[in-house]
């Protein structure tokens, strides 16, 4: 049996697991199977591969996406420049990291832009932030990270700094927070709601539920609105495809 499986914590709800459970099922794979691996600390990692020596890959989610970086054994495969890890494919005890949120996040959030949607907000600085500002940089889409503390990135403000008139000249709004994820979904990110348009496209990367209140507050300002469930199927079919032929 070859396992694979999920790193994060929590992992309370977990979209991976069931995709591919229902994936092997409908597939008719036998020899495969899927598991979710809570770790408190990214220091438990070795633990984990020693205690479950069938592994032959892993996703990574918040909050170990950059965290993960030291105990890969190969990072050539990353996009350059991008610190962060969402997938790792395993063969003979070494690690080797991939980003599928790159491809994933691109061919989900590109098809709905429009001229005009030339600079974009990032909201959070994790490891599926830096694969948005990859992407983004990619498209020729001038971007500004938003984060509760001031971060050491080439340009990043705080929540508190963004009001009317940035959203004025932002036009894209892209979360990467786990804001407004279930069960906690009367959060939303703390922004000027009311000086959104039809002119904006919000994305969330979230995908349960459908409509965070991030999206529901832009689509009653009859902004464009997108979820992240279809970035989440194509980044797992893409950590699928590195999985086979790594083995």
């Amino acid at each position: 049996m070859k396992r694979y499986g999920l790193i994060g914590y929590p992992l309370s709800h977990s979209f991976s697991k069931k995709y591919f459970e229902e994936k092997f099922h409908r597939e008719g794979i036998t020899d495969c199977a899927y598991e979710l691996f809570p770790i408190a600390s990214i220091e438990e990692l070795p633990g984990l591969l020693t205690r479950c020596p069938d592994l032959h890959g892993l996703n990574v989610t918040i909050p170990y996406k950059q965290a993960v970086l030291p105990f890969l054994h190969s990072t050539e495969n990353l996009p350059s420049n991008l610190s962060a890890c969402n997938c790792i494919a395993i063969e003979n005890g070494r690690l080797t990291g991939y980003n599928t949120d790159v491809i994933g996040f691109e061919k989900s959030f590109a098809p709905l832009l429009q001229p005009h949607h030339r600079r974009a907000l990032v909201l959070g600085t994790g490891g599926a932030a830096l694969a948005v500002s990859y992407v983004l940089e990619k498209l020729d889409i001038d971007h500004t990270f938003v984060s509760r503390k001031r971060q050491a990135l080439p340009v990043c403000v705080q929540y508190d700094e963004v009001d009317e008139s940035i959203l004025a000249s932002y036009q894209v709004i892209i979360n990467t927070t786990p804001l407004g994820m279930y069960p906690n979904e009367d959060q939303s990110p703390p922004l000027p709601y009311h000086a959104l348009t039809p002119q904006h496209y919000l994305f969330d990367l979230i995908y349960n539920p459908a409509k965070t209140l991030f999206l529901r507050k832009g689509e009653e300002r009859g902004a464009v609105i997108k979820n992240g469930e279809e970035m989440l199927v194509i980044q797992a079919e893409e950590s699928w495809n590195i999985w086979k032929s790594s083995i």
